[in-house]
Order: structure tokens, then C-alpha cells, then sequence
């Protein structure tokens, strides 16, 4: 059984910079699935798919044809995936741990929401959100950039900055009225 892409493969190793074109187009699609089931969210699974191809073509020079390429491009995004998925939980716990420690120490919380327990159930749910979506909020919500500027910070466009907060607002409302922390 041989594998259809080995005369593609070839020509990238030799540095046709459009044979690496073609494979991308023929395995995009099978990628970005791949990372989107990993994830559950098409911002990140773009994100990994990007990385997928980035490091494939950074260590094709490695490729040795014992595998179809299809199938060393899956594990280099299984890998990925499996990276980002570790670093995710690491962050996770530490916003946990920092909001944990902030409401803790916080001067005014008998005085605030953060008493009858509104503060904590924002908290929790703003870390429930993907790190895109809470960014966005963080940035117009929190520090009152516009969607111009954010989008800048995040390097994105203006229209997926107005998705990831309409998004997150969505979730943050469901999350928290299931909560009995919103009406």
C-alpha cells in the first residue's frame, strides 16, 4: 500500500514551497477536524491546525516515509493537541488558584458581592469560558476597550472579537442564571 502523498513529500523535502501548498489543501480539512474534536472550539482548533502544518513543515526533513505522511501529520496534531489540552488544565488551575487567593485577600468582600457569593460565581464562570472568549471579555468588559482595540491586542478581527463576546455573554447569562446568581 502506498502512500499517495510520497511524490509530494519528496518535492518539499527537495523545497518546492508548492508542493507543501498541496499537501495543506488535501489535509486541512482531515486537520482542523481532528483539532476541532480535540478542543470543541473553532477558534483553538484553527489555532492547532495552523501549528499542525508550522511544525510538519519544520521537521519534514524528519519524515521517512515508514508511515503514510497523513498518518505522521495526525500524530504531529495529536501531539499538539494533547500539548495544548496540559497547558489549558495548567492555566486553569493557576486563574483558579489566583481568583481563590484575590477574593480571599480582598479587603472590601464583606462589604461587596463577593459576601452573599456573586463574585465567586462570575469567577468560576468566566473561567469556564475558552481563553479566547474570556479574553475578549477581559479586554471590553473589564479594561473598556473597544472592539477595535482588542480585536489589536488579539490580534484577530473586530468581527471575531463581536463573536467571541456575543458568545461569551451568552454562556456567562446561562451559566450564571442556572446558578440563581443572575435573573
Amino acid at each position: 500500500m502506498g502512500d499517495p502523498d510520497h511524490d509530494l513529500v519528496l518535492q518539499c523535502q527537495q523545497g518546492d514551497p508548492v508542493a507543501f501548498e498541496t499537501l495543506v489543501s488535501q489535509h486541512q480539512r482531515m486537520i482542523h477536524s481532528l483539532t476541532f474534536r480535540m478542543t470543541g472550539s473553532a477558534a483553538d482548533a484553527e489555532d492547532l491546525a495552523q501549528e499542525t502544518f508550522i511544525r510538519a513543515f519544520d521537521q519534514l526533513d524528519t519524515f521517512r516515509g515508514s508511515a503514510k505522511f497523513s498518518t505522521w501529520l495526525y500524530r504531529i496534531a495529536v501531539n499538539i493537541c494533547l500539548n495544548w489540552r496540559q497547558s489549558e488544565a495548567r492555566r486553569f488551575r493557576l486563574r483558579t488558584a489566583c481568583a481563590d487567593e484575590t477574593i480571599t485577600h480582598n479587603p472590601n468582600a464583606e462589604n461587596g458581592p463577593a459576601k452573599n457569593g456573586l463574585c465567586e460565581q462570575v469567577q468560576a464562570a468566566l473561567l469556564r469560558l475558552p481563553a479566547k472568549q474570556r479574553a475578549a471579555i477581559a479586554l471590553t468588559i473589564y479594561d473598556g476597550m473597544n472592539h477595535a482595540e482588542a480585536a489589536q491586542a488579539l490580534a484577530c478581527s473586530e468581527t471575531t472579537v463581536s463573536w467571541r463576546v456575543f458568545a461569551a455573554r451568552r454562556k456567562l447569562k446561562r451559566w450564571l442564571t442556572a446558578a440563581g446568581g443572575v435573573r
